[in-house]
């Protein structure tokens, strides 16, 4: 299993962009689906974004779809979650999580498949 490291969150105002990354220790990233999740005070964990170990289409929640945009570097073992446009609705705990794929399997934002999770990083949308 990897190690997940989360970074890149903050405050930012509405309208506003950031750029999270995870970053992973470990053997094999590259064989792994990543995903990120977000916790918004009160509320339970959603899925986010998600990307597979190989060339698929990521997904994106209806949320995230066309705001945020997920992409890998397999070389640097990070995954990124470029968010715009931000909304005070964003404001959330951020987490990475990964799971070892076979290559035919599209990724999900389902939170039972992923078996390594970071601690997350927090994102907070105010003016």
């Amino acid at each position: 299993q990897l190690q997940l490291v989360e970074s890149g969150g903050g405050l930012v105002q509405p309208g506003g962009s950031l750029t999270l990354s995870c970053v992973a220790s470990g053997l094999y990233f590259d064989r792994n689906a990543i995903g990120w999740f977000r916790q918004a005070p009160g509320k339970g964990r959603e899925g986010v974004s998600c990307i597979h170990r190989g060339r698929g289409s990521p997904e994106y929640a209806d949320s995230a779809q066309g705001r945020f945009t997920i992409s890998r570097d397999n070389a640097k073992k990070t995954v990124y979650l470029q968010m715009t446009n931000l909304k005070p609705d964003d404001t959330a705990v951020y987490y990475c999580a990964s799971v070892s794929t076979i290559l035919t399997v599209p990724c999900t934002l389902s939170e039972t498949t992923y078996r390594s999770w970071g601690r997350g990083t927090q994102v907070t949308v105010s003016s």
